[in-house]
Order: C-alpha cells, then structure tokens, then sequence
C-alpha cells in the first residue's frame, strides 16, 4: 500500500533539501501518517485506517461516516 492518507488523499510532496552552501538535491516530504483504530457507530465496530494527523483532527471534528463519504470509501471494507 502506498504512503497516502484513506481518508483525505494526501501524499508525499517534492522538495529540496537546501544546504549551508546553497546547494539544491531533490527530497521527498512524507506525510505524517498513523495507522488509528477509528470506533465507527454506524457499522458498530472498530474499522483500522492509515490516516495523516490533519485527518485525524478533522475526524474529531466531522464524524468518521462524513469523511468516509467525502472520500468515496465504503467502510465496510476496512
């Protein structure tokens, strides 16, 4: 599985690591991701996502089931 939140799609970001002299070498930014037990109530279970942490706060904010909806993902793969 690639390194991409489930729930908002964010994923690595190109860059450039930037030395004391000046010097540009390419770099990957990766997300913060954490793999969470996220309860869902509609399905009564506990469903695991890999979800970056911005995800994980948005999740507190709107409800697993909207996000989820957002996203296109039927949970009941999960």
């Amino acid at each position: 599985m690639s390194r991409r939140c489930q729930l908002t799609g964010k994923k690595a970001n190109n860059a450039f690591a930037i030395s004391h002299s000046h010097r540009r070498t390419k770099r990957l930014q990766q997300v913060n991701l954490q793999t969470k037990r996220v309860w869902w109530p509609q399905g009564n279970r506990w469903v695991r996502l890999k979800l970056s942490t911005k995800a994980i706060k948005t999740l507190e904010k709107k409800g697993l089931e909207a996000m989820a909806k957002e996203a296109g993902i039927n949970l009941n793969h999960y």
